[in-house]
């Protein structure tokens, strides 16, 4: 299939109130170019490098999402333009992105991401450390911030039923926040899990091979 009908593919298989983030980390600025003109606009990427090197050579109206770990020291470049900052997965990086979008003089959405994988490999904030941080960001100590929903990475088998509980404990994670503040994104699933994500509440889905295909390292 060519990328156009990989990406309708997707898109036709998605709920109209699910956001699609389509993944391009690793992928040309041609081919990014080619999915925006079928009409998408958020991108996301994993490496803070990596998107300051395409977001000068694209469509200016393009959402960039970063996705992947972010260090600390990296926020600054990415502060002047990012629309999303996924990965939140520590109080120091939250302040970080709060004292960055101050200088800049913006307001940076972020997602909180929990730890929700059973394997050990994957990063995030314990529930206790997001209920935590959350209860902060409330009380007004990062001004500059707007904690707009959670993000998490489920684990990497095939073991549905397994997956299929990390995603709905998140699920629940954001309905018990929500009663103190109402969230609008649950970012959750990928190219191989998104059906089983939005089945268990995802509104925002991060899909990157199923439409770019697989990526040149």
């Amino acid at each position: 299939m060519s990328i156009k009908e990989q990406y309708q593919h997707i898109k036709s298989q998605l709920p109209e109130d699910v956001t699609l983030v389509a993944v391009s980390k690793n992928h040309p600025i041609e081919k990014i170019q080619e999915v925006y003109n079928f009409g998408q606009r958020i991108f996301g990427e994993n490496k803070v490098q990596e998107m300051m090197e395409k977001q000068p050579n694209l469509p200016s109206d393009i959402e960039w999402h970063l996705i992947g770990h972010l260090q600390t020291n990296k926020v600054k470049y990415i502060a002047p333009f990012v629309a999303m900052i996924q990965s939140v997965d520590s109080e120091k990086l939250l302040s970080e992105i709060n004292k960055q979008a101050e200088k800049n003089e913006r307001t940076i959405k972020v997602l909180l991401q929990v730890k929700i994988a059973e394997e050990d490999t994957k990063t995030g904030l314990e529930v206790s450390e997001a209920k935590e941080l959350f209860l902060k960001y409330l009380q007004g100590e990062f001004p500059n911030i707007e904690i707009v929903g959670l993000m998490g990475m489920a684990s990497f088998v095939d073991d549905k039923v397994q997956v299929k509980r990390e995603f709905s404990f998140l699920k629940r994670l954001f309905d018990q926040l929500s009663m103190q503040k109402k969230l609008d994104v649950l970012s959750m699933g990928m190219s191989d899990d998104f059906h089983l994500a939005i089945e268990c509440g995802a509104n925002s889905v991060r899909v990157g091979s199923a439409i770019f295909g697989q990526r040149v390292y």
